[in-house]
């Protein structure tokens, strides 16, 4: 991941309606939702909601596939680790395991977590 991509996605986050349309659509998972749902869901007006499922599209955090006259919408989760994984890669300067008390903090399951075998490339 480059710099400007993580910035770009980082950025279409700062803001309350669209981190909560995001979190709501990753807690449906790969069913998604149709706008109206997300709009009933979250109580954002259609034209509002429009605006911030267009920046979270153009950002790449969610997909947008045509059901008829709907539009289903789905969280990029994979972007998301991406981007998780840019911002940790290089975790306590190269030497992954000064991370063991920084991951046994964390409230993210292991899995979701940088390897402590990985150590960067120069």
């Amino acid at each position: 991941m480059e710099q400007d991509q993580a910035v770009q996605v980082l950025g279409s986050l700062a803001s309350g309606p669209r981190l909560d349309i995001y979190r709501l659509l990753v807690r449906q998972g790969l069913a998604g939702l149709v706008a109206g749902e997300i709009g009933a869901a979250l109580g954002v007006p259609p034209t509002n909601l429009s605006f911030h499922l267009k920046a979270l599209v153009h950002a790449g955090l969610l997909t947008v596939t045509a059901e008829g006259r709907y539009q289903r919408y789905r969280a990029n989760m994979a972007l998301m680790l991406d981007v998780v994984a840019y911002l940790t890669e290089e975790c306590c300067a190269g030497h992954p395991e000064q991370c063991a008390e920084i991951r046994a903090t964390s409230h993210c399951p292991p899995a979701m977590l940088p390897s402590l075998s990985r150590v960067p490339t120069a």
